[in-house]
């Protein structure tokens, strides 16, 4: 299979508070603001992944509760599942690709992160919708939004 056209899935997990807010972290790597998550290994289930990565970004433990989103990257290939969860255990810690976090408000999402990863947390904040479908080129978004039915 040619490298062109491979495709690697992501995951990420809005972690929502009692106040409604988001956690966002801030990433060592690049100083982004986004939603903790990241690419699942070949051999990994969603889930699994997605508690992975959250508590290795975080030090938290989560359980999903919905699928929020599915966002493809258009420029890199990522397809990315995104998950509402709420907060199980664990303590939140600076890690190894974590800087900084905060609790945010919707409008605060929109100010800290790009276009792309914003919406992925402001889909996962309305409650009651079906999964948005989003494209993007890793900062803006493309394309108008569609909802799964």
């Amino acid at each position: 299979m040619e490298h062109h056209s491979t495709h690697s899935v992501s995951v990420a997990g809005v972690l929502i508070d009692d106040q409604g807010r988001a956690l966002l972290i801030q990433r060592r790597d690049n100083g982004h603001w986004e939603a903790p998550g990241g690419i699942l290994e070949r051999d990994e289930d969603i889930t699994a992944g997605l508690l992975r990565e959250i508590h290795e970004e975080t030090g938290l433990d989560v359980e999903p509760v919905t699928l929020t989103g599915v966002y493809k990257n258009m420029t890199r290939g990522i397809v990315a599942l995104v998950f509402r969860c709420k907060v199980i255990g664990g303590q939140l810690a600076e890690t190894d690709e974590a800087r900084a976090f905060r609790w945010v408000t919707a409008d605060e999402v929109r100010s800290l992160a790009s276009e792309a990863f914003a919406i992925r947390v402001l889909d996962a904040m309305r409650h009651n919708h079906a999964p948005a479908i989003r494209h993007h080129d890793g900062v803006h978004l493309l394309g108008t939004p569609q909802h799964a039915e």
